[in-house]
């Protein structure tokens, strides 16, 4: 399982790589069938941007994205967005089913 992190016209700290890696290593342990994690860091002057992009199993793809002046922040955000959607796509799937 792949876990990227891209940085776009702003140079991060190993902290805030380190809280972000983190961040992604818990959405993947709470959600086993997801295949790869892109966490997305963007800067704009004084808007700080995180976009979290997860891929997963029956073609399941998952965006999110939060901006605010804090990068640590906006990556808090971004990923409690993107666990919402994945436990909602995973609840569709299982109420689905047929018993």
């Amino acid at each position: 399982m792949a876990i990227e992190i891209t940085a776009r016209h702003v140079d991060i700290t190993d902290h805030v790589k380190a809280h972000a890696q983190g961040k992604a290593e818990t959405l993947r342990d709470a959600f086993p069938g997801i295949e790869s994690i892109h966490v997305i860091l963007d800067g704009e002057k004084y808007r700080q941007i995180a976009e979290v992009v997860v891929q997963g199993k029956n073609h399941l793809r998952v965006e999110a994205s939060e901006t605010s002046d804090d990068m640590i922040k906006s990556i808090d955000t971004a990923v409690d967005r993107t666990e919402r959607q994945v436990l909602k796509a995973h609840e569709k799937i299982r109420d689905h089913r047929v018993r």
